[in-house]
């Protein structure tokens, strides 16, 4: 920016007015930079039966990346470099993984690090704690992102947490995502998912600001009340107040990407993904 603003002076100088406006649309402009990824659990069911011709159709769409969920942890590295040069071509990147626990148990470390670095991933995110016991159960989930993080770290990887209903909803008074913020480094990214933390009662854009800094990827995913519809909402047909859950997030949360996440739809998968997009480029800009 200030290169550009160098030449330009050179030829043609700036008013003090000028300058200042182009300042102010600088944040603005780097916000629609941000790319918009695909959870691939959106179109599971086409993926296993044509993981190329997915991942094409995907690019096809319009989408920066994608997120790939836990079947990629049974691949071996050379699948995983088959998988890499197929996005490369397509233009696409790995933003992110959706992992089972085994990618943070210590013995399996190496492997994370190895298949999310041929996949380009930036962070390796752990999908769900299983099944876990009070308040000082989850501490033990903290302690487990905080150990993967530092370890991934070494390989310059991310550690995440992908929220669902459950951590949203209080135990003795503290919901166990507040447990997670509070017992874990700033280097465990705090995925948020829109659509649960919604149907748990929470409110995303208090819970962003609450925690400015770790809240790096959203999973835009919608929700409805009316229970025929629930999650088959598309992007924009539901109760999130996206516009504000967008200036939240690129304020004070941090994000660095999106995901679109649909569990399904009146819609085909691929046509949902699609609809989806279009309506979050919309509601974005």
């Amino acid at each position: 920016m200030c290169y550009c603003v160098g030449i330009m002076y050179s030829l043609n100088p700036l008013s003090r007015r000028t300058f200042l406006a182009l300042s102010a649309a600088a944040p603005l402009l780097a916000a629609k930079k941000r790319p918009v990824g695909l959870e691939l659990f959106s179109v599971r069911n086409e993926l296993q039966k044509d993981l190329e011709g997915t991942l094409k159709a995907v690019a096809q769409a319009g989408y920066d990346g994608v997120e790939f969920f836990s079947p990629y942890y049974s691949w071996t590295p050379a699948k995983a470099k088959e998988v890499r040069k197929q996005l490369d071509d397509l233009k696409m990147v790995c933003l992110s993984t959706h992992n089972g626990a085994n990618a943070f148990a210590p013995e399996n470390y190496e492997k994370s690090i190895e298949l999310n670095s041929i996949l380009g991933s930036k962070f390796i995110v752990l999908a769900s704690a299983g099944k876990v016991e009070g308040l000082d159960g989850w501490k033990k989930v903290a302690e487990k992102l905080t150990a993967g993080a530092a370890k991934f770290k070494s390989a310059k990887i991310g550690a995440g947490y992908h929220n669902h209903q459950l951590e949203f909803k209080p135990i003795d008074g503290t919901r166990p995502v507040e447990v997670l913020a509070k017992n874990t480094t700033k280097d465990v990214m705090l995925q948020l998912d829109i659509g649960t933390c919604i149907e748990a009662g929470s409110d995303p854009v208090e819970w962003i600001n609450q925690n400015p800094g770790r809240i790096r990827s959203l999973h835009c995913k919608e929700w409805s009340p009316d229970k025929a519809i629930g999650y088959k909402a598309l992007f924009g047909e539901g109760v999130a107040k996206w516009k504000d859950i967008f200036k939240a997030a690129e304020k004070t949360g941090g994000v660095e990407y999106y995901l679109v996440e649909q569990e399904g739809s009146r819609f085909t998968p691929f046509e949902t993904m699609q609809k989806c997009l279009v309506s979050f480029k919309k509601t974005h800009g």
